[in-house]
């Protein structure tokens, strides 16, 4: 899994039915500190996550095995909103 934070959504009324009804989302890989690098790709969204959320992303193959994208043709999947994240003792995020 990698952690990303949600920068904005997209639409799209024309697509695959495997994803009809499917929020998408676009996300950019970030540290643990919620700080954003790399480029900005499509995710679908399985757990109600908006902008600004700092969120646990599965991508590749492994992201056609939750619940609600099994044998669907998607490479990236937001499967949870993170609350905190703790490095040792320290607090590197918290969700406000």
């Amino acid at each position: 899994m990698k952690i990303a934070l949600v920068i904005g959504s997209t639409i799209s009324t024309i697509k695959d039915n495997a994803i009809s009804g499917r929020k998408l989302l676009i996300v950019r890989d970030a540290d643990a500190a919620g700080k954003m690098r790399g480029e900005p790709y499509v995710a679908v969204d399985t757990v109600s996550a908006g902008t600004g959320d700092l969120v646990l992303v599965t991508d590749g193959s492994s992201a056609r095995y939750t619940n609600q994208t099994t044998g669907a043709p998607v490479d990236a999947v937001i499967v949870g909103v993170i609350d905190s994240l703790e490095m040792g003792e320290t607090v590197t995020y918290r969700k406000e």
